[in-house]
C-alpha cells in the first residue's frame, strides 16, 4: 500500500493490525544526507519513543530504556534501529527485508518523523493518510455489500431449486434457469441482461453487479430477498419482474437523495 506525499512515494503496511509507515521511504523528502540513526540519537526523540512504549507495550524494557536515555543527545552516541527494539523490546519500530523492506514506524512515531522532515511534510502526510483511510473505509463498505448481495443470492437461488425447477431436468437446463432469474433482477435494477451487458463491454473483466455502486448493490440484495417471496407465493415471472422495477426505482431514488443530503450536510461542516 502507497501514500504520495510531496511527490514522493510511501509505502505502509499492517502489522498486528495496525498502520506502519515506512519512515526510509520519508527520509527521502528530507534535505541533505540524513539517516534514521540520526533521528534516533536526538533525546527527545528517544524520550517520545518511551512514552509511546509506555502506552502500547507492556513488554517494554524500561532499564534498557534509562540506560539509552542517559546517553541520547551525546555527540558521540549512535543508536540503531535494530539496537533500540533488541535493548528495549521495542514494538513502534521495525526493520522489515524484502521487496518493501526499509525501516517502518507506527503511524503515532511516523508522524512525529514528518515533523524532523518538516511540519508542512507531517501535516501533509497525514493528510494523505486520512484520505487514503477514508478510500478504505468505502472499500470495505463496498465489499460488506458485495458480500451481503452473495448471500442473497443463494437465498434467492434456493427458492428458485424449489419452486421452478421441475424434476428430471438437464443440468443445462437447471443453469439457465437461475441464468434466467438472474436476468430477472438485472432488468428489474439495471434495465439490461448480463448477456447483452458482457456485449456491450467486452473490454472489461468480470459481470454487471462487479461495477455496480454501493446503492445498486443495497439495493439488489434487497430484491432478491423480495424475488424469493414473490418466487415462493407462486407470482409469475412478468408480475415479479414489474413489481420489482418499480421496487427498484423507488429504493434507487431515496438511496440517491440520501447521499446528496450527507454530502451538503458535509459541504456545511466543512464551511462552519
Amino acid at each position: 500500500m502507497e501514500l504520495k506525499v510531496d511527490n514522493q512515494t510511501i509505502n505502509y503496511v499492517k502489522i498486528n493490525d495496525e498502520d506502519y509507515i515506512s519512515i526510509t521511504d520519508m527520509l527521502k523528502s528530507k534535505d541533505g544526507n540524513f539517516f534514521v540513526t540520526d533521528w534516533l540519537r536526538n533525546r527527545n526523540t528517544i524520550e517520545f519513543l518511551g512514552i509511546w512504549e509506555e502506552l502500547h507495550n507492556p513488554n517494554f524494557n524500561y532499564g534498557e530504556f534509562a540506560i539509552i536515555k542517559s546517553q541520547a543527545g551525546l555527540n558521540s552516541y549512535k543508536l540503531s534501529v535494530k539496537e533500540w527494539v533488541e535493548k528495549t523490546n521495542a514494538i513502534g519500530i521495525t526493520s522489515k527485508a524484502g521487496r518493501y523492506g526499509g525501516t517502518y514506524a507506527h503511524k503515532d512515531i511516523a508522524f512525529e518523523f514528518g515533523m524532523w522532515i518538516s511540519p508542512k511534510f507531517k501535516l501533509l502526510l497525514i493528510m494523505e493518510f486520512e484520505r487514503l483511510k477514508k478510500e478504505e473505509q468505502k472499500q470495505i463498505g463496498w465489499n460488506a455489500r458485495r458480500e451481503l448481495s452473495k448471500i442473497n443470492y443463494k437465498i434467492h437461488t434456493s427458492a428458485i431449486k424449489h419452486n421452478l425447477i421441475p424434476a428430471k431436468l438437464t443440468k443445462d437446463q437447471i443453469n439457465y434457469v437461475y441464468a434466467e432469474e438472474a436476468d430477472v433482477l438485472n432488468m428489474a435494477l439495471f434495465g439490461i441482461t448480463a448477456k447483452r451487458w458482457r456485449e456491450e463491454h467486452s473490454n472489461l473483466e468480470g459481470n454487471i453487479r462487479d461495477y455496480a455502486s454501493i446503492n445498486e448493490l443495497i439495493c439488489l440484495a434487497n430484491l432478491e430477498n423480495l424475488n424469493s417471496v414473490f418466487i415462493n407465493d407462486e407470482l409469475n415471472q412478468s408480475i415479479r419482474l414489474e413489481r420489482l422495477n418499480k421496487i427498484a426505482i423507488s429504493q434507487m431514488k431515496i438511496l440517491n437523495e440520501s447521499d446528496k443530503v450527507n454530502i451538503e450536510n458535509d459541504k456545511t461542516l466543512i464551511t462552519k
